[in-house]
């Protein structure tokens, strides 16, 4: 897939310097962002749903029982909920009879359960509220502690009602969107500790060329270095921002930018400046 959707963009993008006249260079930078970005966060969905079949993987495994079996049979002869349709329902009464034998065999007060999903055509009501369990099924949820719901919004009142507090801590404290950053902010962001880390590196060879005495090559140092220090001084303007560095700052620096240079497509290490 990602590779498929990078193909189109390329594509896009060739055919726009093709025929997209003059001024296009802000719409090819959009069009590279959305290359980079795009497959960036469709693989950040599929890392949710790894997490979630992780989770499925490490659950109680529940095998059916003969006597489970024996009665999907009789569910499917007497054409109940949900093998009352022209389909194959098999495995959604398996479902139901082996959540209706925990139910049956738990202590519900203890351990309550939940019956959780988003298929209303085989489980729920028909002709009514879609939230209530199909008549065929109803008698499972009669016990308190065995509960019917359908879809998330069920799934967050269930749990609203069994954790109570927690859970609204819980949400609130996840209730977060974590967007990939766009390529020119990675790209700002490295251009901007290349410029700091050039400046505090051209003046530690200005000190020791003064402390060598060297007085030709610093002045062709500062004849080089000059015009792009100025720049930078213009440019970054805040207390601290140019330096001094203790070791510990130099450091963070210098990991920041490689990682960032990292993503950007370089080796892990690389500082040059």
């Amino acid at each position: 897939m990602t590779t498929g959707v990078a193909q189109r963009f390329k594509l896009v993008k060739q055919d726009l310097h093709d025929y997209g006249g003059a001024n296009i260079e802000h719409v090819a930078k959009m069009i590279d962002d959305l290359a980079r970005d795009v497959p960036l966060i469709g693989a950040m969905t599929t890392r949710n749903f790894d997490e979630v079949l992780e989770l499925l993987r490490n659950g109680l495994r529940v095998e059916p029982t003969d006597a489970e079996y024996r009665a999907v049979v009789d569910r499917g002869v007497g054409k109940r909920a949900p093998l009352h349709r022209s389909r194959n329902g098999v495995a959604d009464a398996l479902l139901v009879e082996i959540y209706a034998t925990a139910v049956r065999e738990s202590d519900l007060t203890c351990n309550p359960y939940a019956f959780i999903t988003s298929n209303s055509d085989d489980f729920s009501a028909q002709g009514e509220d879609k939230r209530n369990p199909h008549l065929d099924i109803a008698t499972i949820f009669t016990s308190e502690g065995s509960t019917y719901a359908l879809g998330v919004d069920g799934l967050n009142d269930v749990l609203l009602t069994h954790f109570g507090a927690e859970i609204e801590e819980l949400f609130v404290e996840t209730d977060f969107v974590e967007e990939p950053r766009r390529l020119w902010e990675i790209t700002d962001a490295e251009k901007a500790l290349f410029d700091r880390l050039w400046y505090h590196r051209s003046l530690q060879h200005e000190y020791r060329l003064r402390e060598a005495g060297d007085e030709a090559e610093l002045d062709r140092l500062q004849a080089i270095a000059g015009p792009a220090r100025q720049r930078i001084e213009e440019t970054y303007t805040r207390p601290g921002e140019l330096g001094p560095y203790t070791e510990f700052e130099l450091g963070v620096l210098n990991g920041k930018l490689s990682a960032l240079r990292w993503v950007l497509g370089s080796e892990w290490g690389f500082l040059d400046t």
